[in-house]
């Protein structure tokens, strides 16, 4: 989507963070991952690293909310971080990719817990696409993974497996439309316009948030016009078809208590209009054998936008025990 046309909003002064994090690069497989990091003044080394994983088409910036409404004795002594996923943010793969596929996304954390905590287990948080991943990841590394909460990382419907040639050949055609620039992501005119195109996709996101994310979440090219820094290739489908079947045996092998965390829209619902329900993920939850489910009331899918406190202090009262 672009948008051309001046801001009709007045303008506002961006969120002003209450907490300073720290900007690295590491090494990750061949390329370089965007680390941000909140540090203590003085690190506990008993207290287990905090692991925020953001979703589809955001940043680790995302996190900045919650982070902020973490309580001073929740934060005292540990160490924060959320980092880019490849291909978002300022995690840019070395060579050019035309397409991403869910299984690099498992190595990448694997090989960044790996230098964020070698030897202890983290409490590891995941939103949306990074809860997603974040649920495969704690079934598969199961004893990396001390904590667990899962915020609207809901999967997705079993597809057929007769569908996997239907499937194949758009993934191809797709890979043709990305290389004759079919699926470029659109300029935006301002960094006004970006934040415009934010509160336009969540309606409670406050002005002020909208202004500091849009500086975050989209940077200015050469002529001043504004670009999201997400890749475009994301856009292309996966190849593969989804099967239940694996998801949950994933779900059954997290040994790490779990909190799954829902916005009280049913976001679920609205994408996809009866073909996957809440109750069917709810069916899904039970195969892991420690988990509770909260709501977050009066929010939506970026229910760590819309309330971050209660983010916060579901986390917390999760992870600090």
């Amino acid at each position: 989507m672009s948008d051309h046309t001046p801001s009709l909003q007045t303008s506002a002064s961006p969120y002003q963070p209450q907490r300073h994090w720290q900007s690295q690069m590491l090494p990750v497989r061949n390329m370089q991952y965007h680390l941000r990091s909140w540090e203590p003044e003085q690190l506990n080394p008993d207290l287990p690293v905090l692991v925020l994983a953001h979703g589809w088409m955001d940043v680790a910036a995302s996190w900045q909310f919650v982070v902020d409404a973490f309580s001073q004795a929740f934060v005292q002594g540990r160490r924060i971080v959320a980092h880019d996923w490849r291909g978002f943010g300022l995690s840019r793969p070395a060579a050019p990719c035309d397409s991403y596929y869910f299984t690099d996304y498992l190595a990448d954390l694997d090989m960044l817990l790996e230098q964020l905590s070698p030897d202890a287990p983290v409490d590891l948080v995941g939103h949306s696409m990074g809860g997603n991943v974040s649920c495969w990841y704690a079934g598969a590394r199961a004893a990396r993974i001390r904590r667990f909460v899962n915020l609207e990382g809901f999967g997705m419907p079993e597809t057929p497996a007769k569908q996997a040639p239907k499937r194949l050949s758009q993934w191809m055609d797709e890979l043709r439309e990305q290389r004759a620039g079919g699926m470029a992501l659109a300029p935006y005119a301002s960094v006004e316009a970006v934040a415009d195109r934010l509160q336009k996709t969540n309606h409670r996101l406050p002005r002020d948030k909208a202004l500091w994310l849009a500086h975050h979440w989209a940077a200015p090219d050469a002529q001043g016009r504004w670009h999201i820094l997400g890749d475009a290739s994301h856009k292309v489908v996966n190849p593969y078809v989804y099967r239940a079947d694996e998801a949950i045996a994933c779900l059954a092998a997290i040994t790490a208590p779990t909190l799954s965390v829902e916005a009280s829209d049913d976001s679920l619902g609205g994408w996809y209009k009866g073909r996957y329900t809440l109750e069917q993920y709810h069916d899904r939850l039970k195969h892991i054998p420690r988990c509770e489910v909260a709501v977050v009331q009066d929010a939506g899918h970026m229910l760590h936008h819309d309330q971050p406190e209660d983010v916060a202090r579901l986390i917390e009262n999760f992870c600090g025990a």
